[in-house]
């Protein structure tokens, strides 16, 4: 089976399956390259690279494949809040934190002159690495850097959770757009609305924003398996994006312990939205971290802000291999994971897509 003959030639796809890309460091070139190689297209979260680690890493990347994937940045870098955050309301952050950084034995992080890496500094590593892919969440880059994107051949994919930003993504000219609904792990990238005024279900915002623009829609958000990727093309999306998934992949970049948590059938039926990793709302597994910091006598901080002081708790959790105080992002559909590798699932994906397409 393949994704329909426009979007195939689009972004150059046996399948019709994209790996959503992973934020915050768990992204690796294996999982990435594996994907693509499998005929889907493979992602990396680059958002926390600097121009030179983009270039690095899209080298990386295309030694390991000759097929398409995509580099995955956020548009905007900083929430307001954090652009004109006070030195006093910094250390009212910091104290809160104090006491897991003393219980984990870490020094608190000094106020950095940026929390995250310029937008527009990093369109310069794209445009001289020149992935096949560019793709982007929280909002729309401007009409140069599109432009510029198109000159050098990057396909562009921008990410919507409500009609309206797929309208507007339509009008911008980009690629395909990735309709996400909020079943999905990870962020919500909205940038018309606040988040949770952005809330709709990945089925109601497919059918909906796929009678109102022309560009091809993939389908985002509780997506697992084959049942949901053709469910999907059903509601009139080209392709699907599948994240947690990959995510609980052994190729991947998380932990082991987030892993087997993916595969407990308990522990990821009741996923929860919360702005406790990095200020900005995602979905997750409930923890301690997120128990505690949601407490109404605590505040969360803005993004990037509060990605700044988790950041750190997650390192080091992730090298003890803990969960309670670190992001466990996982989408609603995390009960029904079947598999641990990029090959069984790929494979699986395939036969069973093939399956319907000959049923048809």
């Amino acid at each position: 089976m393949v994704t329909d003959n426009r979007l195939s030639s689009l972004l150059q796809l046996k399948l019709p399956i994209i790996q959503g890309p992973f934020g915050g460091g768990i992204s690796t070139v294996e999982l990435t390259s594996t994907v693509s190689n499998r005929g889907g297209l493979g992602s990396f979260g680059a958002h926390i690279l600097t121009p030179d680690q983009i270039i690095e890493t899209t080298k990386q990347i295309a030694g390991k494949t000759d097929q398409s994937f995509a580099m995955n940045l956020w548009v905007e870098d900083h929430d307001p809040e954090a652009l004109s955050l006070s030195d006093d309301a910094y250390e009212g952050f910091a104290a809160q934190f104090k006491p897991y950084y003393d219980e984990l034995g870490l020094d608190l992080p000094k106020r950095p002159d940026r929390f995250h890496e310029s937008f527009e500094e990093q369109m310069e590593g794209i445009f001289q690495a020149r992935p096949p892919v560019l793709s982007f969440v929280f909002g729309i880059p401007s009409i140069d850097i599109l432009r510029e994107c198109e000159q050098r051949g990057i396909a562009t994919i921008g990410a919507a959770t409500s009609v309206a930003e797929a309208v507007a993504l339509d009008l911008a000219g980009v690629t395909a757009i990735v309709a996400t609904g909020f079943e999905a792990g990870g962020h919500r990238p909205s940038f018309l609305k606040r988040a949770e005024n952005s809330l709709m279900s990945t089925s109601a915002l497919v059918q909906t924003a796929a009678a109102r623009i022309e560009t091809p829609i993939i389908a985002a958000g509780g997506i697992v398996d084959a049942n949901g990727v053709t469910a999907a093309r059903q509601l009139g999306a080209s392709a699907a994006q599948l994240g947690t998934a990959f995510l609980a992949c052994e190729e991947s970049g998380t932990t082991d312990a987030h892993r087997e948590l993916l595969f407990d059938k308990d522990a990821v039926a009741d996923t929860t939205l919360t702005r406790t990793y990095t200020g900005r709302l995602a979905r997750g597994v409930r923890n301690r971290l997120i128990e505690e910091l949601e407490h109404p006598d605590k505040q969360i901080a803005p993004f990037p802000v509060q990605a700044w002081f988790v950041g750190p708790l997650k390192k080091a959790s992730m090298e003890t291999n803990q969960t309670d105080l670190t992001s466990l992002y996982a989408g609603q559909s995390a009960p029904n994971l079947q598999h641990r590798n990029v090959a069984s699932l790929m494979d699986a994906l395939t036969t069973s897509l093939d399956s319907t397409a000959a049923a048809a």
